[in-house]
C-alpha cells in the first residue's frame, strides 16, 4: 500500500503556562483545567477532570481510529474556490488562506482509505477548526469522492461530522452540496455498502440536513449539539424557553434520532464491531 505524502505540521505546541492575565489555549471552559498539547492528545481531547469534550482535530482522530500507518489520503488537492468573489468584512479568498495556514488543512474535511482492526474502510472526517467545519463545494466534492472510493473498493464508509452548516460565502454553490452528498450516499446504499456516522459537537445546519443524518448506524458524542438551528435561534423565533438539553445528543437519543451515545474512548471498538457485523 502506497504511503501518503509527508505533511508539514505547522501547529504551535502549547507546553508552558500562559502569561499572567491570559487564558491558556487549552483551558477547559467548564472547570478551568488546562493541558499541554501532548496531554490533551493523550486524553483524546477529553478533560480528565470534568469530562468536557474539546474539538478533536481531523488528523488526530484519523490517527487514533485507524491501524498504524494504514491511512492514505485522497483528494488532498481539492480546495474551495471563490465563485461569487464574496466579500463581507474581508475577502473570502483571504479567509480560506488564513484557515489553511492556521490548520494545515486544505478544507474542512479529510478523506482517504485505511484499515481498522484489519478491516478495510473509507473515512471522511470533518474538522471544525477550518471555518467552523462549514460545508462548501470542496467539502461536498470530497465527501462524494469518498463515497465513490468506498464503492470502487467495496468497503464501508465511516463519517465523522463536526460542522456549523453550509458555507455562506459560497451561496447557492454551498446549498447545492446538500443534494449532491445525499445522492452520493444513495449510490453507496445502492451498492449494498453501509455508512456509519459519528456526530461530534456541533453538527448543525445543512450538514445535519444532508449526509450526516443518513447513516445506517448513527452515534453521537456525549453532549454534542445536533440540530438544524441552534437553541438561541429557535428561542428567538418562538419566544419560548427551551429545555436545557434541547438539541443535545441526549435529547436526540431520547426521541430516536440517533442509535446511541458513545464516549470518545469507546468509539474505535464500537466502530470495529460494526465493521465485523456488516462485513460482506
Amino acid at each position: 500500500m502506497s504511503q501518503p505524502e509527508p505533511r508539514i505540521d505547522i501547529r504551535i505546541e502549547n507546553t508552558v503556562a500562559a502569561p499572567a492575565g491570559e487564558k491558556h489555549p487549552n483551558t477547559c471552559p467548564k472547570c478551568g483545567s488546562h493541558y499541554r498539547d501532548d496531554e490533551l492528545a493523550l486524553a483524546l481531547y477529553v478533560c480528565s477532570h470534568c469530562g468536557h469534550y474539546y474539538p478533536m482535530p481531523a488528523w488526530a482522530r484519523i490517527e487514533w481510529l485507524v491501524d498504524l500507518g494504514s491511512f492514505v489520503e485522497e483528494a488532498a488537492d481539492v480546495r474551495s474556490d471563490d465563485p461569487l468573489h464574496f466579500f463581507d468584512l474581508r475577502p473570502y479568498g483571504e479567509r480560506l488562506a488564513e484557515a489553511e495556514l492556521n490548520t494545515g488543512l486544505t478544507d474542512a474535511i479529510v478523506i482517504g482509505h485505511a484499515t481498522m482492526d484489519d478491516h478495510p474502510v473509507e473515512l471522511a472526517v470533518m474538522d471544525f477548526s477550518f471555518m467552523g467545519g462549514s460545508m462548501g463545494s470542496a467539502v461536498g466534492e470530497k465527501f462524494s469522492r469518498a463515497c465513490d472510493s468506498a464503492i470502487d473498493q467495496s468497503t464501508p464508509l465511516v463519517t465523522v461530522s463536526s460542522s456549523g452548516g453550509a458555507r455562506m460565502q459560497e451561496g447557492i454553490f454551498s446549498l447545492m452540496q446538500l443534494p449532491k452528498t445525499v445522492a452520493a450516499v444513495e449510490d453507496l446504499h445502492d451498492a449494498g455498502l453501509p455508512m456509519f456516522v459519528v456526530l461530534a459537537h456541533p453538527t448543525t445546519g445543512g450538514t445535519l440536513a444532508s449526509f450526516a443524518s443518513l447513516g445506517d448506524v448513527t452515534i453521537a458524542e456525549p453532549g454534542a449539539l445536533l440540530a438544524f438551528a441552534g437553541p438561541r435561534v429557535v428561542e428567538g423565533i418562538t419566544r419560548e424557553k427551551l429545555p436545557e438539553d434541547f438539541a443535545r445528543a441526549e435529547s436526540n437519543y431520547r426521541y430516536g434520532h440517533i442509535d446511541g451515545i458513545v464516549p470518545r474512548p469507546e468509539q474505535r471498538p464500537y466502530l470495529t464491531r460494526l465493521l465485523r457485523l456488516f462485513e460482506r
